[in-house]
């Protein structure tokens, strides 16, 4: 990187981070004054990015800096976040619970999307709606969004609802545990199945005990695990659709068009997928030590916030709007199928 295109991204990406940190710094108020932050500071970036993009629509100045951040460092957030997850984990999950998570994300992804197709959402936004509700809700969207090329009101209409209805799962979902008749494993194993985040699933499992505590934190690691897999088949179908409006393109010739048995690896997938997966090895042999995760974690999250608050600069209010009542509707449908898969997949599997 030349040392002109820096100073080409300097007022985009300082604006990117100015948002950031007041985002964060809004985030630590929230807790003082209500015990807990029940809206993260990703999304109070993406609120005030799209609140300025409102009022003001940033020049040809800042313009570069605001997609280096809203892609670039997006990129890297997901590299980073490999370093979290340990092979470790899944394998201390036992075949069950194994069968429960994957089973789970499959059929929830293919359902929410199914689901939004029918309700009439465009191919990205119901694959982003199907992968957040399927996986771990706002990381999810933020990772998946440029492998299919999502743009910024995509993103911010998906997130924004998913926050919503995640907020309102750790609300309700203690209350139902009776309901439910589960026991505490089989609690813990639904809420790692069904709550977006980690720390939603600490709030959620809490008041039914230790033991949910533990088992739907695990069951919640492993499950964002999966994010993995379904981001490289997401990025093979991305490339192989390429490839069909390639062929079917009258301006591209026979010579111009690459073969795909001979597309190397860094074409059939992104960098930044590579890089995810390398991270994981490296954490689950022990090349990224213990001490380091939590460093690299708070990295990771601050770059994902940085990214939402660039998405946020280029949303129009305008048009998230205008599909908020088909998202809201289809983000509900699809967190309801999940739960009832997570249900049938417990009972079957007799881990309630």
């Amino acid at each position: 990187m030349t040392g002109s295109r820096i100073l080409r991204l300097v007022p985009g990406v300082f604006l990117c981070g100015a948002l950031t940190a007041l985002a964060i710094w809004l985030q630590g108020l929230e807790t003082q004054v209500c015990g807990r932050a029940w809206i993260e500071a990703l999304v109070i970036a993406i609120l005030l990015g799209t609140a300025i993009r409102t009022a003001w629509t940033p020049g040809s100045a800042w313009r570069e800096g605001i997609e280096f951040s809203a892609k670039t460092v997006l990129e890297i957030a997901v590299v980073l976040l490999g370093a979290t997850i340990s092979a470790g984990a899944v394998l201390g999950a036992g075949w069950p619970v194994l069968v429960a998570i994957i089973g789970a994300v499959v059929l929830t992804i293919c359902a929410s999307y199914a689901l939004g197709k029918a309700f009439g959402l465009p191919h990205r936004m119901a694959t982003l709606i199907a992968c957040g509700n399927s996986i771990c809700g706002n990381s999810a969207i933020a990772a998946v969004a440029p492998v299919i090329g999502a743009d910024g009101e995509e993103v911010a209409s998906s997130i924004a609802f998913t926050a919503v209805l995640g907020v309102i799962v750790v609300v309700v979902l203690p209350l139902l545990a009776a309901a439910m008749h589960l026991s505490p494993r089989g609690f813990g194993v639904f809420a790692g199945l069904t709550v977006y985040a980690v720390p939603q699933v600490l709030a959620a499992t809490a008041p039914v005990g230790l033991l949910s505590t533990q088992v739907g934190t695990l069951v919640k690691l492993v499950r964002v695990l999966m994010l993995g897999p379904v981001i490289l088949v997401l990025s093979l179908f991305t490339r192989a659709a390429r490839d069909e409006t390639d062929e079917a393109a009258p301006h591209i010739t026979a010579g111009d068009r690459p073969k795909p048995g001979h597309l190397p690896l860094h074409q059939l997938v992104p960098w930044f997928i590579i890089g995810f997966l390398l991270m994981i090895a490296a954490r689950s042999s022990g090349l990224i030590p213990k001490d380091a995760v939590h460093p690299i974690n708070g990295v990771a999250a601050f770059l994902t916030i940085v990214s939402m608050a660039a998405l946020g600069l280029g949303v129009d209010i305008r048009v998230v709007t205008r599909a908020g009542l088909r998202v809201t509707i289809v983000v509900t449908l699809s967190l309801i199928v999940l739960g009832g898969i997570a249900l049938l997949l417990i009972d079957g599997l007799k881990l309630g």
